[in-house]
């Protein structure tokens, strides 16, 4: 692939990141319904280690912009990114009429005692309690990966193991979030391979 197919792609996949975020950050301001909870003993269970919210945003979106840099094409790019968008649109129905927010009181952990809290707590302040289920990051993480096997193999399934790792640690989500994310991110990739 030409240089400048590969630059431009990067900068359509920053500008794609920042855009999808829009269509999540409208979710949460317009659910059909009030937000539930899935709250468990088993989520009970799971400390709260801040550390982690450096594994659930600093490896995740470079991961994510890493995939330009396997395309073999300007059609693959347009491909790929189109799987997607395809799991935007599918999120975007789950939370709008699914609506389900994590726990007040999970919130509250965060005291902002050193720079792992800080930096979870400017997380918190753009990313609201609801859209928990499914996980859009683990969904993302998972077709990421599928999209990644060829080159990385099985090494590439470390990548949404330690995000949902991450989404449970920092109390962003639900034990039931994880697999519903993992899930809907292999249906929109076979949905990408049958169209694609």
């Amino acid at each position: 692939m030409q240089t400048a197919d590969l630059v431009s792609q990067l900068i359509i996949s920053v500008f794609l990141i920042f855009g999808i975020y829009q269509f999540y950050f409208w979710c949460q301001r317009n659910p059909l319904g009030r937000p539930r909870e899935f709250r468990t003993p088993v989520d009970d269970a799971i400390p709260y280690r801040p550390g982690w919210v450096w594994i659930y945003s600093c490896l995740y979106y470079p991961v994510i912009v890493y995939i330009n840099f396997v395309m073999v094409s300007p059609a693959h790019f347009l491909h790929v990114a189109m799987s997607y968008v395809i799991l935007l649109a599918a999120q975007m129905v789950f939370f709008t009429t699914v609506p389900v927010a994590i726990p007040v009181a999970w919130r509250a952990y965060n005291q902002r005692r050193d720079v792992s809290e800080r930096f979870l707590a400017l997380v918190q302040s753009f990313d609201d309690r609801s859209n928990s289920f499914p996980s859009m990051h683990v969904s993302v993480a998972t077709l990421t990966t599928l999209h990644l096997l060829p080159q990385l193999g099985p090494w590439a399934w470390l990548f949404p193991v330690l995000i949902a790792v991450s989404c449970l640690f920092t109390k962003q989500h639900y034990v039931i979030d994880l697999p519903a994310g993992a899930a809907l991110g292999w249906a929109v990739y076979e949905v990408y391979r049958l169209l694609f």
